[in-house]
């Protein structure tokens, strides 16, 4: 997976920055970054803290690890299927 670039302290404060006046064209072009980008952040992290980032980033690693928990207990269930529906 590619690394990324700005962590999500970083990303705050640029939209911090738009948020207070700055134009997005000035800081995509400040920034290296493209006006999409700016605002594909603003409708994920507008309106965010830093501790409430943090609660997301933890909430999104959980959700993540519980979806491999239950994807791994689907592929038991029918393999444990397909081992009873066997005639021994």
């Amino acid at each position: 997976m590619k690394a990324r670039r700005y962590s999500e302290g970083q990303v705050l404060r640029i939209l911090q920055e738009v948020d207070g006046g700055k134009p997005v064209v000035i800081a995509a072009r400040e920034y290296g970054l493209s006006r999409a980008t700016i605002h594909r952040w603003k409708a994920r992290y507008g309106g965010l803290t830093a501790s409430e980032l943090k609660c997301l980033k933890t909430l999104e690693e959980e959700n993540a690890r519980l979806k491999r928990i239950v994807a791994q207990q689907a592929m038991d269930i029918e393999l444990l299927r397909e081992i009873n529906s066997k005639n021994w």
